[in-house]
C-alpha cells in the first residue's frame, strides 16, 4: 500500500554521492527535524525526467528553499554513479540532493514502485512529489501512468 499524508515515512537508506564516493544517508538523518521536499521520478536521463522534472527543481530552487524548505531531494532507481552524473549535468550540485535506490528498497517500502519491464527498464519507481515535515508526509502528488501534472515543482511548492 502506498504512503499516504499524514503518514510517517519508512525508515530505510539511500545513497548518495560525496566528495569522498558513495556513502549511505539514512532516512533519519534526511528527513528528521527538517522540511523536505522529495520528488521522485522512473529514471535518471529519461526524457521527460531530464528535460522537465529534474529541471524545474534546480531553477527554482532558491525560491523553494526561501519558503523553509531545508533540502530538496530526487529519488530514482538507478545506481548512485548515475544519480551522480545525471545531477552534475543538470546543474543540481547545490540545490538538489541526488538520491539513488539502486535496488528499489525504499521506493517499495514507500509503495511507489511500478513495473516498468515492458519498456526494458525493470522496477522502478513511479513519477511523484511529496514534502516531508520531521518525517511526516504533508502532501503528496502522485502522478497517472505518463503523466507530468502534479509533481513539478510548480504544483508542489506553489510556484
Amino acid at each position: 500500500m502506498a504512503i499516504q499524508v499524514g503518514e510517517r515515512v519508512p525508515e530505510g537508506t539511500l545513497t548518495q554521492m560525496t566528495d569522498k564516493g558513495p556513502a549511505p544517508v539514512t532516512t533519519a538523518e534526511l528527513f528528521g527535524g527538517k522540511k523536505v521536499v522529495l520528488f521522485a521520478l522512473p529514471g535518471a536521463f529519461t526524457p521527460t525526467c531530464s528535460r522537465q522534472h529534474l529541471p524545474g527543481y534546480v531553477t527554482r530552487a532558491e525560491t523553494i528553499k526561501s519558503q523553509g524548505v531545508d533540502t530538496i531531494a530526487c529519488l530514482a532507481v538507478n545506481d548512485v554513479f548515475v544519480m551522480d552524473a545525471w545531477g552534475k549535468g543538470a546543474g543540481a550540485d547545490g540545490k538538489v540532493l541526488m538520491l539513488a535506490d539502486g535496488n528499489a528498497d525504499y521506493t517499495k517500502a514507500l509503495g511507489m514502485d511500478v513495473d516498468l519491464g515492458k519498456h526494458g527498464m525493470g522496477v522502478r519507481c513511479c513519477r511523484f512529489s511529496m514534502v516531508v515535515e520531521d518525517g511526516v508526509v504533508k502532501s503528496l502528488n502522485v502522478e497517472k501512468p505518463g503523466e507530468f501534472k502534479v509533481s513539478s515543482a510548480e504544483a508542489t511548492c506553489g510556484l
